[in-house]
């Protein structure tokens, strides 16, 4: 049984005649007979009373129009459906990130999209790299933004952002004072760190190995927030995308300073699987995002103000 014949079954049901339900269908008689026979020995029993003046339902070919009619209702929903997912009216999407792109990038991001696209559904879910990933090729997430590098076959990878990195003290810190630090200078501190082994860590692990500093981490974690708790309780410095801090300057919590002999800068992309055929959501999930990118960048701006105290 298929819905072809289902179709034409249903259309002779209800037309009550085979010729009329052939013009109905645009097809010959003899294929709606043809079907309709074969229908009849697939399921093993007579759907339809052939009389002079045409068709008439049995038993079971009334439980069988209800079905029919069912089906056609589905079909009609499903074509309905696909096509609101395509314009957007409807759907869903899930989209997954570290603590921070959580924190402040996404929820700009997801009230930008979601004011253009009110039927979408959208779930968010902060996990480490690794698992993300194993997330995305079970299509639990539909698209990541993650520090890179990665370099996957089976995934996609779209450069999104270079956030500079900067040093974050308690705000009496003698470090928040300086206009540059060193990187040696960071060896006679403790660190608060984010965890060994993700690539924001390792950004700032390249960094002392680079100067041969040596590293005094008494904290790690892959929570910014906790991060900078720890940090403004005066427990350690840290090193962290300076879009982090934006928010905390102004009521004095922290003080902040970049560092000298090339800033540090740590790199994000959009991860999602390749496909010949994107989602629509994600094609205009990176579109609003495009949009709106340099709001994310998280360049310090060093104030008038700023540099006078320092002085």
């Amino acid at each position: 049984m298929d819905i072809r014949q289902l179709e034409m079954f249903r259309a002779v049901a209800e037309e009550g005649s085979f010729t009329r339900a052939a013009v109905r269908l645009h097809v010959s008689q003899s294929a709606v007979t043809r079907q309709l026979q074969l229908l009849e020995q697939d399921l093993g029993t007579l759907l339809l009373h052939r009389t002079g003046r045409g068709a008439t339902l049995t038993a079971e070919g009334e439980i069988l129009l209800t079905t029919a009619r069912r089906v056609e209702r589905d079909m009609q929903d499903a074509v309905s459906l696909i096509a609101d997912t395509k314009s957007l009216q409807r759907g869903s999407l899930t989209l997954a990130g570290g603590m921070t792109v959580c924190l402040y990038i996404l929820p700009r991001l997801l009230r930008k999209f979601r004011s253009r696209y009110k039927g979408m559904d959208l779930r968010v879910i902060s996990a480490g790299t690794e698992t993300i990933l194993r997330m995305i090729r079970q299509h639990e997430v539909g698209m990541a933004l993650l520090t890179l590098p990665i370099v996957e076959s089976d995934l996609e990878v779209r450069p999104a952002l270079k956030e500079e990195m900067v040093v974050v003290t308690a705000s009496k810190h003698p470090l928040g004072r300086e206009r540059s630090i060193d990187p040696r200078t960071l060896g006679r501190f403790p660190l608060v760190l984010y965890e060994s082994g993700s690539n924001t860590r390792r950004v700032i692990d390249e960094l002392f190995r680079e100067h041969e500093v040596p590293m005094n981490v008494v904290m790690e974690t892959e929570n910014v927030e906790i991060i900078k708790a720890m940090v403004a309780s005066g427990l350690g410095i840290s090193i962290i995308p300076y879009a982090a801090i934006t928010g905390d300057l102004r009521g004095g919590r922290f003080a902040w300073t970049r560092l000298r002999s090339g800033r540090l800068y740590r790199e994000s992309g959009w991860v999602y699987l390749k496909s010949e055929h994107h989602p629509r959501a994600i094609e205009e999930m990176l579109r609003v995002f495009d949009e709106m990118k340099e709001q994310f960048m998280g360049r310090p701006v060093v104030s008038r103000k700023r540099i006078d105290s320092i002085r």
